[in-house]
């Protein structure tokens, strides 16, 4: 009896212990997933490639969405480039990426420089050789840390231009109001050899002079669009007028349409107008042309911005 017992025991024990490595490999979920290391608000984009929300990047890795945003070069007018003279002035390019950090993302591309597809005539001020070292985007304030490469080379022109294009980059995004600068880790109070004052964070206002006629803020360069779609943005041009035509890729004419800013010849005003156009076939591109008057009879507009877009 005695063995009987002791034989049932073992048997127990053997079947108990089979069915906890069981239950052990069928609950067993793999490694953890892998950190991210970063203090960046993250900004969202809707489904037109403009910015509408901001959400904190979370501490595990997840699968990002191509977002779309602006990067902002330089080039000159349409008047500067047909009489061959005149400074560059801002200018955006669109770009993308599958990431949560957009407002990091959009820096190192502008780092990285302009690529043959933005045109001939679109170039920055940004030293090739500047490295991004940190961003941090908190209450409205983005601090960016870059090396001190940012600040050599060039004159006051191109010093301010590469202060804006920084600027008007991260300010696309509606979590970004002011900027604040760093060089290698240092607050900044003078930027470089020009005595740019920066004791206090700087915005797009501080930069007007350097901003073209006409800055369109919608559609995006690249935007997916359909009827009616908002053509809004800012101009300086004569009597506040601003004309806004369609275009195929063939360059016909779809649909043209009128508005003025709200101030004009000698300051700059917003405007915005809804544009309808007849239907297009869906993945088809375009263009968005903005324009002001031909009040000097030359034959052509002086101020012209044409946005790349696609029908659907």
């Amino acid at each position: 009896m005695t063995r009987r017992i002791l034989a049932t025991a073992l048997l127990l024990a053997a079947v108990l212990a089979l069915t906890a490595c069981g239950s052990e490999d069928a609950t067993s979920v793999g490694p953890s997933p892998t950190a991210t290391d970063t203090t960046e608000t993250s900004d969202t984009t809707d489904d037109g490639g403009e910015p509408t929300g901001t959400e904190t990047a979370p501490t595990e890795t997840t699968p990002a969405e191509p977002v779309s945003f602006q990067v902002w070069f330089a080039a000159p007018d349409l008047d500067e480039r047909l009489n061959g003279g005149g400074d560059p002035k801002l200018f955006p390019v669109r770009r993308s990426a599958e990431t949560l950090a957009v407002g990091r993302a959009a820096l190192e591309e502008l780092i990285a420089g302009p690529e043959a597809a933005d045109g001939e005539n679109v170039s920055t001020a940004v030293p090739a050789d500047t490295r991004l070292l940190g961003l941090n985007i908190e209450d409205g304030l983005a601090t960016v840390d870059l090396s001190s490469e940012f600040e050599s080379g060039g004159g006051s022109l191109s010093m301010q231009m590469r202060l804006a294009q920084v600027v008007f980059t991260l300010t696309q995004f509606p979590t970004v109001e002011r900027v604040e600068f760093r060089l290698d880790g240092e607050p900044v109070d003078v930027f470089s050899g020009e005595g740019i004052v920066l004791d206090e964070p700087v915005d797009r206002s501080d930069y007007e002079d350097l901003m073209p006629a006409i800055l369109v803020d919608r559609p995006a360069p690249g935007a997916r669009i359909s009827s009616p779609v908002t053509v809004s943005g800012s101009a300086n041009v004569f009597e506040a007028n601003v004309i806004v035509r369609i275009l195929d890729a063939s360059g016909k004419e779809l649909t043209k349409t009128f508005t003025t800013a709200t101030c004009g010849t000698g300051c700059r005003g917003d405007f915005s107008v809804a544009v309808t156009f007849p239907a297009q076939t869906a993945g088809s591109e375009g263009f968005v042309v903005v324009e002001d008057d031909d009040a000097a009879g030359m034959g052509f507009p002086p101020h012209q911005v044409r946005i790349p877009i696609v029908f659907g």
